[in-house]
């Protein structure tokens, strides 16, 4: 459990320090603001996607980043997030935002079920601190409303 953590703790502050895909996206098709009102994580969501039918059947995330301010685990999961979700169907980064919600909901003495989630499975570690699983899923929820267009902005609560 100890090399875990560790692993959690040197992959969150590596993209804090650097996080990829930090750029505003100037010909998104989509985006969203994200608030976490409790600790003031903000940030703005951008997506492009496209069709890769004619008939516009099948929708792909092709590019995804992020701007904006807050802690460590905000960051470095929406960070984590973007790269994730890129070349992905709408269908499956739906699928995606369950399973690391999940994740980061369980309780803590269950095994944590990180199947499918590459890097993210590292956010285990937040189902430990309750407070900061908002801090997680913001970008998630972020993405969520960009690709629902929903107009309003993604809170955590």
């Amino acid at each position: 459990m100890d090399d875990l953590r560790e692993l959690y703790q040197e992959v969150i502050l590596e993209h804090n320090r650097k996080p990829r895909n930090f750029r505003v996206l100037a010909d998104a098709s989509h985006e969203a603001d994200g608030r976490n009102p409790l600790c003031g994580d903000e940030l703005t969501l951008y997506a492009r996607v496209k069709s890769t039918t004619a008939d516009g059947s099948d929708v792909i995330v092709e590019k995804v980043t992020f701007q904006g301010s807050g802690c460590a685990i905000s960051k470095a999961s929406a960070s984590l997030m973007t790269d994730f979700v890129k070349g992905k169907s709408l269908k499956e980064v739906a699928a995606d935002f369950d399973r690391f919600h999940e994740l980061v909901t369980s309780s803590p003495s269950s095994p944590a079920e990180t199947d499918g989630l590459g890097k993210l499975a590292v956010f285990s570690g937040v189902r430990e601190f309750p407070m900061r699983v908002k801090c997680a899923t913001l970008a998630w929820h972020a993405l969520r409303a960009a690709l629902e267009n929903e107009g309003e902005t993604a809170k955590t609560e």
